[in-house]
């Protein structure tokens, strides 16, 4: 029988290692390209004589769509194997997670699978930038208190 600190110097030669400044490059590049393309939507929608205090929520509302059908289509998993956390960018990786949820549940019925598992992933993110949210507000409200 191994001890312990055998068997982790076997697992320490035998697993693969991180390319750790190869993917913190890809991304910050894919993050950088999928923001750029938010500026280039925001410049689109101005123009086409959006007003400026409303065009950033029609900016998130697209990059939303684009993400979910891009999920549906299965181009945004092969995005996401190169680009690794860059496409974790909040508002589309949150549309990834939701739509991979109700593709991967959808056999077993729109009820019991989509309905009751389509939050898998984003329900803790969800739930807890509520409660964040929530003590955040209870630490500034009493911080006004006494300011």
């Amino acid at each position: 029988m191994e001890n312990s600190e055998s068997y982790k110097r076997r697992v320490k030669v035998h697993s693969p290692h991180s390319k750790l400044l190869k993917n913190t490059l890809s991304a910050f590049l894919f993050g950088g390209i999928i923001c750029l393309f938010g500026e280039i939507i925001a410049n689109i929608y101005l123009l086409l004589g959006v007003k400026s205090e409303d065009v950033y929520i029609w900016v998130t509302i697209t990059l939303i769509l684009i993400s979910a059908l891009m999920t549906g289509l299965g181009v945004f998993d092969k995005i996401a194997r190169h680009a690794g956390a860059g496409t974790l960018v909040p508002v589309t990786g949150f549309a990834n997670s939701v739509v991979s949820c109700a593709i991967d549940n959808k056999a077993e019925g729109y009820v019991l699978g989509v309905g009751a598992k389509i939050f898998t992933v984003a329900g803790p993110v969800i739930l807890f930038s509520l409660i964040s949210g929530f003590i955040y507000g209870l630490i500034y409200y009493f911080l006004t208190l006494f300011i």
